[in-house]
């Protein structure tokens, strides 16, 4: 008798959704824009990865890599952290013990997160396209996203692909850069939302009562105030107080507004699993009341949650994108999808490549998102 295959890719909601083929073109482009956001400073660097002049050798890309000169200096690292990370990581999975194996991994990431805290920030001015070089290896894109390299809003031409912005910024540039500040506010304030959104619904669920009656009483009053008018409120008056680090406030504001709907949805699903009999069995065997929601009950209601996970991403790059048409998202000079497309906003015609490429970009991330949401739908709760 032939023993059934138990391996990952042979069981059923992934055979679902692999077959589903808007969900796995949506995954390839989720996967294609980690790439891109990840491979930012490789694919377009003002500052060549190694070249040999009259001084020696330098590798200027460097010290930029771990002390970047960037207001979000914070999100930079983090996306440059797992440049390095994934393919450490990758190098030691030939390692056959399985122990020794996570040894390393570990020892690796420490050992990754020095350079970051010890390398200090430095002013760098030097246009290393004009300085007299015998060899040099540059990125495809030799502009980085602040740098004004060629006239006011030109359109596409071979030495800009995409155009150059409203000061002379390379337009291809600062979209590649975009897609990290997009990625970051999308997975960061979905992932917020979802924290709460899950506690609050999950312990809401299963304590119902008076508990119950209270809290959901107080989020329906919070989800009476229009959210994008509530994000446009805050983040004006957080703007006004001129807060560093923009994209982490975008962060916050988007997932401490966004996760009235996660939390409806657990409940929703944490009152059909709360008269379960192997809930009651926990109460029997007397098993704590966290322990049994967040052991026992949580990982039964999982598949909702992770597809309303996919879809909050794509709303949040939206609604960041929205903010930062309006002016009051991530602020300049930082790159942003949103900020391209304002930039546009006075002549779209004329000024074509600041809106098409930024839309392509969005309409690419929305599809890939939502495809894959509803992929997993249909591969994690089928008919």
């Amino acid at each position: 008798m032939n023993k059934p295959d138990h391996s990952f890719w042979q069981r059923p909601p992934v055979r679902r959704f692999c077959s589903d083929r808007p969900a796995v073109a949506g995954c390839c482009g989720i996967v294609f824009l980690l790439l891109v956001a990840l491979a930012a400073p490789l694919l377009s660097n003002g500052r060549p990865l190694l070249m040999h002049t009259a001084d020696g050798w330098r590798m200027p890309f460097w010290r930029t890599l771990f002390a970047p000169d960037s207001p979000e200096y914070l999100i930079e690292q983090t996306f440059n952290y797992f440049l390095l990370l994934i393919p450490a990581w990758l190098l030691l999975h030939p390692v056959p013990c399985r122990r020794i194996r996570t040894g390393l991994r570990g020892l690796a990431a420490i050992l990754l997160l020095l350079p970051f805290f010890l390398v200090s920030p430095r002013m760098d001015k030097t246009d290393y396209r004009q300085l007299p070089h015998d060899f040099a290896i540059f990125a495809p894109i030799p502009y980085g996203p602040f740098e004004p390299v060629g006239p006011i809003c030109a359109p596409p031409d071979h030495r800009h692909w995409l155009g150059t912005d409203d000061i002379g910024r390379d337009a291809a540039s600062r979209l590649i850069y975009g897609t990290r500040v997009s990625l970051a506010v999308g997975l960061g304030a979905t992932a917020m939302a979802l924290l709460i959104g899950t506690v609050a619904g999950v312990a809401t669920g299963f304590f119902r009562g008076i508990f119950d009656l209270t809290v959901m009483r107080l989020v329906e009053i919070v989800m009476c105030f229009p959210t994008f008018l509530l994000l446009l409120i805050l983040m004006a008056i957080l703007k006004d107080r001129k807060c560093d680090q923009s994209i982490l406030v975008v962060i916050a504001v988007i997932g401490l507004t966004g996760w009235i709907g996660t939390a409806f949805l657990v409940r929703g699903e944490t009152l059909k699993q709360r008269v379960m009999p192997y809930i009651q069995s926990c109460e029997v065997a007397g098993i704590s009341a966290w322990r049994t929601m967040f052991v026992h009950l949580l990982p039964n209601i999982t598949a909702p949650i992770l597809i309303s996970f996919t879809f909050g991403v794509a709303g949040a790059i939206l609604a960041e994108s929205g903010l930062s048409f309006l002016g009051f998202g991530v602020q300049p000079p930082t790159a942003s999808w949103g900020g391209l497309l304002r930039q546009a906003f006075d002549d779209p015609l004329t000024y074509w490549h600041l809106t098409l490429f930024p839309g392509i970009a969005l309409f690419i991330a929305m599809c890939s998102f939502n495809f894959t949401g509803e992929g997993l739908r249909k591969a994690l709760t089928p008919r």
